[in-house]
């Protein structure tokens, strides 16, 4: 038994579904150049001269202000805040940042609130 060898007719797929596809063989060379655009390449390409002045396109994108109210931020973290301090007026997200929030200077304080441009200046 060891000596022999068993012939059987096994077909193994050129490609297995759970192997991931890759990009050379998605796309073969020299397919993607021309596939995507810059938006330089865009403008130049349009003659936008030619367009009425009220139609909207790539080089006069103007939208009107948002009805949404901002979202307000932490002033220490950069995250969504719900919460603000009423003795410094800063924003905060959680009590972790409201403890850094008590412990700074009225320096460091004006300084985070000129970055928002919110600082008052009392006289």
């Amino acid at each position: 038994m060891e000596g022999e060898l068993v012939e059987a007719d096994i077909v193994v797929a050129a490609r297995l579904s759970f192997k991931k596809i890759q990009s050379y063989e998605k796309y073969p060379k020299g397919q993607t150049r021309g596939r995507w655009k810059h938006l330089k390449q865009i403008l130049q390409a349009e003659n936008f001269p030619d367009y009425p002045p009220d139609l909207p396109n790539y080089s006069n994108i103007e939208s009107p202000p948002s009805t949404q109210p901002c979202k307000r931020i932490c002033d220490i973290t950069g995250y969504e805040a719900p919460y603000v301090d009423p003795r410094t007026n800063l924003r905060y997200a959680n009590t972790h940042v409201f403890k850094t929030v008590r412990s700074l200077s009225a320096d460091q304080v004006h300084q985070y609130l000129s970055i928002r441009n919110a600082a008052v200046v009392l006289k």
